[in-house]
């Protein structure tokens, strides 16, 4: 599956402004569930490549300050709802994750604590796969998509994050001016 065919789902699943990525989520089922298993299987496989070019530490700090916290699974679930806001949205913050300081949704989500994260679009290929066939998607060996928490350098350390993360850690260390 080239890219622009994995993205053209999410497009098409983000036409209209859906309500929310849970909504994005069941249109890109509907979508990849008409679709030849064999296509659904590559779908996966590029959400797969998505989410390893996305597995940047950064952008897990980036996670873990807007969320008050993320985990490996957290993370995962941040990095889903990033997809969700499609191509444009993820090419923008892998690079430079500070970006999203400007997303209207993040930075009132520094005020009333909204939580960004959708698991569900994680599932997309797996539950398209199982309503065109009716059996599970075919275990495949995952790669590696995100570094190892020993790894990691220290999230709670503010003035790492401020050197890093600047105008987010404005939103989300500093109070408001």
């Amino acid at each position: 599956m080239r890219t622009d065919d994995f993205w053209a789902v999410i497009d098409r699943a983000t036409a209209d402004r859906p309500a929310s990525p849970a909504e994005v989520a069941e249109r890109a089922v509907a979508d990849l569930a008409t679709r030849d298993p064999e296509e659904i299987v590559a779908w996966g496989r590029h959400l797969d490549k998505v989410m390893v070019a996305s597995g940047t530490e950064d952008l897990w700090a980036a996670a873990y300050l807007i969320n008050s916290g993320a985990d490996e699974a957290g993370f995962d679930a941040f990095r889903g709802w990033l997809i969700a806001h499609g191509r444009k949205a993820v090419a923008a913050a892998v690079p430079a994750p500070d970006v999203l300081a400007n997303v209207v949704a993040i930075k009132e989500g520094a005020d009333t604590g909204a939580v960004f994260e959708a698991e569900e679009v994680l599932g997309i290929a797996a539950r398209a796969y199982e309503e065109a066939t009716g059996t599970p998607l075919p275990a495949e060996d995952r790669p590696r998509h995100r570094p190892e928490v020993a790894d990691l350098w220290d999230f709670d350390n503010e003035d790492e994050m401020r050197r890093r993360l600047p105008r987010l850690s404005a939103l989300f260390l500093e109070p408001p001016d």
